[in-house]
C-alpha cells in the first residue's frame, strides 16, 4: 500500500510544480477526444469513484461500483468550468484518497469490490491502489 500511496503523492507533487499558465486546457485534438481540462474531470470522476471504493471497502466486501467515463465527463461539463477550480477539486479529492489509503485497516487490504459493466470483475484494495496510481500517471503525462 506504501507504494501506491507514495505513486499517488509523487505524481500530484510533481504535476502541481508545472507551470500551469503554459498548458493549453481548451484545446481539443478532435471533437471525440477530451481538451486537457476534460482530462482533469475525467481525473475527478476517477478519484470520486476510487475513494468510494476504498471507503467501501473497508466495511462491505464484493459490492458493485463502476462509471460511465464518457459519459460522466460531458454530463459534468468540465470543458465549460473553471480550470482552477477543477485542479483544486482534483488535489484535494487526491488528498482525501492519501489520508485513506495511509490509515486502511491492514486486515482489509485484500477486500474486494467489484468494477465489471458486464461481468463480475473483482479487484483487491491493495489492486485498486496500485492501479489507481497508474491510471493516475498515465492521464498526467497526457496534460504534461
Amino acid at each position: 500500500m506504501e507504494a501506491a500511496i507514495s505513486k499517488i503523492n509523487d505524481a500530484i507533487v510533481e504535476f502541481f510544480q508545472l507551470k500551469m499558465g503554459y498548458i493549453d486546457w481548451e484545446y481539443k485534438p478532435d471533437p471525440e477526444k477530451w481538451s486537457k481540462k476534460e482530462v482533469i474531470g475525467h481525473l475527478i470522476d476517477s478519484a470520486q469513484i476510487n475513494l468510494q471504493r476504498f471507503t467501501r471497502c473497508t466495511y462491505e466486501e464484493n459490492f458493485k461500483l463502476i462509471y460511465d467515463q464518457v459519459e460522466w465527463v460531458e454530463a459534468q461539463k468540465y470543458q465549460l468550468a473553471d480550470v482552477g477550480e477543477l485542479l483544486d477539486l482534483w488535489r484535494l479529492l487526491n488528498k482525501q484518497i492519501i489520508r485513506v489509503l495511509t490509515n486502511y485497516p491492514v486486515d482489509r487490504f485484500q477486500a474486494q469490490c467489484d468494477t465489471g459493466k458486464t461481468a463480475i470483475n473483482l479487484h483487491q484494495v491493495e489492486w485498486l491502489a496500485s492501479d489507481y496510481g497508474d491510471h493516475l500517471i498515465h492521464h498526467l503525462k497526457q496534460i504534461m
